[in-house]
């Protein structure tokens, strides 16, 4: 990895639609060049997938709201088979749109997103309810989304 991969992925983080044209010309290298690079970080698996980020605010309008949670599990018991037996039950619901086995405090934080509060209660009865060895959920229902930013910082900090 040098600072050409590094800005490549930088970029990419931004526009993944890019033209590899275009993207060669902003990190200055040829576009065979950055051809080359660029399939080599996908299948060293830098690159794990690309995708559209969607218009949350535009598709209320024509889908209506629907509900985004930001969800704390404790588990009774935290023993590593434990652990993984709810990562991969939540994991493989459709609601469920991130994951994070966090310490301290709770075990799991999840954000799930559903249509409504209906199609919530019945996530949280076949996930959380349903398993004996939830202990605690605490659910926190997202009222407004100030910024949703999925990069991972690539260079050097910047306080802005």
């Amino acid at each position: 990895m040098d600072a050409v991969d590094l800005a490549l992925l930088d970029q990419l983080q931004k526009d993944a639609s890019l033209s590899n044209q275009d993207l060669a010309a902003r990190v200055h290298v040829s576009p065979p060049t950055c051809l080359r690079r660029v399939k080599r970080l996908r299948e060293a698996g830098l690159i794990e997938r690309q995708v559209a980020i969607l218009d949350g605010g535009k598709l209320a309008g024509l889908l209506g709201h629907g509900l985004q949670a930001i969800v704390e599990i404790t588990l009774d018991r935290q023993g590593a088979e434990q652990l993984e037996a709810f990562e991969r039950r939540v994991i493989a619901d459709g609601a469920v749109q991130q994951c994070y086995r966090v310490s301290p405090g709770p075990d799991f934080i999840l954000i799930v997103h559903t249509r409504d509060m209906p199609a919530y209660l019945a996530l949280a009865q076949r996930q959380f309810t349903s398993d004996a060895n939830v202990r605690n959920v605490k659910a926190f229902f997202s009222l407004q989304r100030a910024k949703f930013q999925p990069n991972w910082p690539l260079g050097p900090a910047n306080p802005a």
